[in-house]
């Protein structure tokens, strides 16, 4: 007798099951953002008995967006939502294939370690309590969410702010998970880089800026199948209020350093993507984006700078991705981070691939190289505000 059940109906769930008749040929698919086309997403509980061997197949992967990015991928696997392990996957005729034998009942499987609505909401309530904190909702999503700011900053009058936003992909967790490490390092008393950096420079974090397509188990659109890091040239309150109102308010306070976290389904390493493509990018620019990746090799072994992304010709950059259009903007430094969704290839962990915890330290790790280029170390800066 089959016993197995398998369900999605939970915040940020994502499978649609085809066939559980059989444990050894369990057939499921990944569905589409909710009003789009995309998808890769997956995240999944799994239920039966101890010592039954599961062999799943993810029927439509080859179909998915970005579908190179099976390869050398490893299903995530947690049997109690806090410790998550990779499962060993095959790829293979267009289908994702994985076996697990149970060694409790209940397991979850997910594209990346989720990051739930509830953990959202309690970082920002364990953020706000801190004095150096102010919290702001910038007004409601498509859905009614908020979206939250939070500024940081032991100055009353900061010479120098750094913005740095997360999720507007949603299906991209390990982009807030990056933001919680860096929040806790920031709030660190201890933390002598964060302490200095807060008595010159106002922090404006924007951990998930897309909550919506978060909790629907979206990859990469919002509630209107928006893909938001494509609208920073022309946003509307319509389709894509979360850019609209996080834009407003970069335009009403200004910057000196962007930053803006994702995940990438196919490249097996941490990395950046900068401007050069953008119309008015120059030496001065290129001086400030060499500097922060010297500074964030030395900070953390986890980033290269080798492998990436193919640097567009000059002028030819993409004006609607939020690191262009702000670079371009504000004249400074504007990122994108990536982080992969298998491993770092560079230094791989196999029980784990790149983790949540990996995240997390690569998110406290991007503060010395923050405040190498705004010029708060013994050397001199790279540019004046």
């Amino acid at each position: 007798m089959n016993n197995i059940t398998i369900s999605a109906n939970f915040d940020a769930g994502n499978i649609s099951v085809i066939d559980s008749s059989d444990p050894n040929d369990i057939q499921l698919a990944i569905q589409p953002d909710n009003a789009s086309d995309f998808f890769q997403w997956f995240y999944f509980r799994l239920e039966g008995e101890v010592g039954q061997r599961c062999q799943i197949r993810i029927l439509n992967a080859g179909q998915s967006s970005f579908a190179d990015g099976w390869n050398n991928y490893q299903v995530c696997t947690s049997y109690n939502r806090q410790d998550w392990f990779r499962t060993p996957t095959e790829y293979q005729d267009g289908e994702l294939c994985f076996e697990l034998t149970l060694s409790q009942n209940r397991v979850e499987f997910a594209y990346f370690i989720p990051y739930s609505e509830q953990r959202h909401l309690d970082l920002i309530a364990r953020a706000q309590m801190h004095p150096c904190v102010t919290h702001s909702t910038l007004g409601p999503s498509l859905d009614g969410r908020a979206i939250s700011l939070l500024r940081v900053t032991a100055s009353d009058k900061p010479k120098h702010k750094v913005w740095i936003t997360a999720r507007q992909h949603p299906g991209e967790t390990m982009a807030e998970w990056f933001m919680e490490g860096l929040i806790d390092s920031l709030l660190d008393r201890n933390n002598a880089t964060a302490w200095q950096l807060l008595q010159h420079s106002a922090f404006y974090l924007v951990p998930n800026i897309n909550p919506d397509g978060s909790v629907r188990g979206n990859l990469r659109t919002n509630a209107a199948g928006i893909n938001l890091n494509r609208e920073w040239q022309s946003p509307s309150m319509e389709k894509s209020p979360e850019v609209f109102l996080v834009r407003e308010k970069m335009l009403a306070e200004g910057g000196d350093v962007f930053l803006d976290i994702h995940g990438d389904e196919v490249i097996p390493y941490n990395f950046v993507a900068g401007c050069e493509g953008n119309p008015g990018y120059n030496e001065r620019h290129q001086r400030m984006e060499e500097t922060f990746k010297a500074a964030y090799k030395q900070a953390s072994p986890d980033f290269q700078d080798q492998y990436g992304y193919p640097k567009p010709k000059p002028g030819q950059g993409n004006m609607t991705v939020a690191a262009n259009w702000l670079g371009e903007q504000f004249k400074t430094l504007s990122f994108t981070i990536e982080m992969p969704f298998k491993d770092n290839d560079d230094l791989p962990n196999t029980e784990t691939g790149w983790s949540a915890q990996r995240s997390a330290q690569l998110g406290r790790d991007v503060l010395g190289p923050i405040k190498v280029v705004l010029g708060l170390v013994d050397c001199n800066p790279p540019y004046t505000t």
